[in-house]
């Protein structure tokens, strides 16, 4: 080690600079901050880095507070159902499941959790039955891991968790191809208590990882996966897993529940504290995949048209530009919505999407006797749960 060749002391906390140029703060005789010549700075401790150095998470809606679509789901057969905005389930089992947005228990310094819940048990899991709760990230948001290269990034996955059962669970990361993965387990000691969790995984120097607007990793957790696509702990695998071999079967037990929140993928080999990000940069960041207009608003306005004979065409600027074109629906009946123009109000017998783009779209809604020429409103009425949805996921 370099000798120091000054000092000072102010209340306890020693600052030195060595020969080598490095400036050296320390606290209780151990360097906490060091800044060498290219004016690069070292936390010791990355645990009390500042949680303003960018996208440090690559999970969004970590701390499950956005939920566009709703607050409880019961999941599909054989499909990836969207639940809380940009957590998926994928439920292929004899069994049944539901998900919620849980608002009474979550852990210190949270508000919500995700909450999976076992409705009709499959406690015994053919090889190729599975049901896990995923995360997929973009591309764009995993690249400077540069896995696939010589240069993977480590990274370290932290979350917290509560269960009704105890014992060794299990989850996976894979690349968007599903032909590379990395199974992991974590222990849940103690049941109906919230846990922390971390797991450190080295990058994939192998297989095809997108650094685009595709799929770059998806972050599965297993809760129930059969031999098909559980695999060995710690290793990356050319196959296509969501959980470790022999991990803790939630869909197996009738009323158990398996709670996650705080969810964290970052660079490096340690957890540091969770990135709370501005309610509305998260909701931003969650829009980008899936928006919803409508639901709950009374009147709410989608936007301003022209009629043509029989139908309105209204252009709608969305928030934020979405990953891709989106695929447009709308929830309800078609008397929630309204179309006015000028003279008559009138429900659409049809609304179809004309032209998408990732921030406008133009949808075309069908109104016998319409006033052609005439500018029109497009909007909800002030009882129905209508909505219009726009969807880019991954």
């Amino acid at each position: 080690m370099a000798s120091s060749i000054n000092a000072s002391t102010t209340a306890g906390v020693v600052t030195t600079a060595d020969t080598s140029g490095v400036l050296n703060i320390q606290t209780a005789g151990t360097t906490a901050i060091s800044i060498d010549a290219s004016q690069a700075v070292t936390f010791t401790n990355s645990a009390n880095l500042p949680n303003t150095f960018g996208f440090k998470n690559r999970i969004i809606n970590g701390a499950m507070v956005i939920a566009q679509r709703g607050t409880s789901f019961t999941a599909g057969a054989a499909s990836l159902d969207y639940t809380l905005d940009r957590w998926a389930i994928f439920e292929d089992t004899d069994g049944v499941c539901t998900v919620a947005q849980d608002t009474s228990v979550y852990p210190v310094g949270f508000t919500n959790s995700l909450k999976f819940t076992t409705t009709t048990a499959d406690s015994s899991l053919a090889a190729g039955q599975r049901v896990f709760v995923t995360q997929r990230i973009e591309g764009f948001n995993t690249a400077d891991l540069a896995w696939g290269t010589a240069n993977a990034a480590t990274v370290t996955l932290s979350f917290w968790v509560r269960s009704t059962l105890t014992g060794t669970f299990g989850g996976a990361l894979e690349n968007g191809s599903f032909n590379r993965s990395y199974p992991f387990t974590y222990t849940i000691s103690a049941a109906n208590t919230w846990e922390q969790k971390s797991v450190t995984i080295a990058g994939d120097t192998s297989g095809t990882w997108s650094i685009g607007n595709t799929l770059g990793i998806q972050v599965a957790f297993g809760l129930g996966v059969g031999t098909d696509n559980s695999g060995t702990a710690g290793a990356w695998a050319a196959s296509n897993l969501q959980s470790a071999t022999g991990a803790v079967s939630v869909i197996g037990t009738l009323n158990a529940t398996w709670q996650v929140s705080g969810v964290q993928l970052e660079k490096g080999a340690t957890a540091t504290s969770f990135d709370y990000r501005p309610y509305g940069t998260e909701l931003a960041l969650c829009q980008r995949y899936f928006m919803q207009f409508g639901k709950t608003s009374s009147y709410e306005h989608f936007g301003i048209g022209v009629a043509q004979t029989n139908y309105s065409t209204t252009i709608m600027n969305l928030p934020v530009t979405m990953r891709a074109a989106p695929t447009f629906s709308y929830t309800g009946s078609l008397s929630g919505f309204v179309v006015f123009d000028g003279v008559s109000i009138l429900n659409p017998s049809s609304i179809i999407a004309d032209v998408m783009s990732l921030n406008v779209c133009s949808l075309a809604m069908a109104a016998t006797g319409i006033i052609a020429g005439n500018a029109t409103r497009f909007y909800r009425d002030a009882t129905s749960t209508v909505s219009l949805n726009y969807s880019a996921e991954l």
